[in-house]
């Protein structure tokens, strides 16, 4: 992956990273999808997680950049790269952090796994979409100005946060490929 630093290099990398990701999902059976990995989430709940996340980037992106800066306060500093986003976020990891509220809540298992299954697909490709959709009208001015704030990271300006969102969505994929593979 290139270290994608513009907003059209960061849109064309959560697209294809989409893209590649779905089919790794989809060619779970359905069994296997649903079922933890030994003491991790299963795929399903690595999904469900993504999700979350992805819609509260998406919910961020959407609040106007007025109150953006008004609640939270311009950046007062460069962003940071995808690289450097990365060493953070593992660096946080490695402290203990977890996903807290973002954690997919406990559920039962489902009625009919198959149609779950189809919904939760579904579900995936609308944060995509919406996602690619809330940060259409972003300038490359407003990326670095505007600050979210991440649970874990602190305030990040909104490139870092997509940075960051780029890179969260590989590291599950990841996670889940070497855990399926024991």
């Amino acid at each position: 992956m290139i270290d994608p630093r513009t907003k059209p290099e960061i849109a064309h990398e959560l697209r294809a990273l989409h893209e590649r990701s779905t089919p790794f999902w989809d060619a779970f059976p359905t069994a296997d999808f649903l079922a933890p990995l030994g003491e991790a989430w299963s795929p399903a709940d690595n999904v469900r997680h993504l999700n979350k996340s992805i819609r509260a980037v998406t919910r961020g992106l959407r609040v106007p950049r007025p109150l953006i800066l008004l609640t939270i306060g311009p950046a007062l500093r460069k962003s940071r790269s995808y690289a450097e986003i990365r060493e953070v976020y593992h660096g946080v990891l490695a402290r203990g952090a977890d996903a807290g509220r973002f954690a997919p809540s406990p559920q039962k298992p489902p009625g009919d796994p198959e149609a779950w299954r189809r919904e939760l697909m579904s579900l995936w490709a609308a944060a995509a979409n919406g996602l690619e959709g809330a940060l259409t009208p972003w300038s490359e001015r407003a990326l670095d100005r505007c600050r979210m704030p991440h649970p874990l990271l602190g305030k990040l300006t909104v490139r870092e946060m997509l940075l960051f969102t780029l890179y969260h969505n590989l590291h599950h994929v990841r996670n889940v490929e070497r855990r399926a593979a024991l």
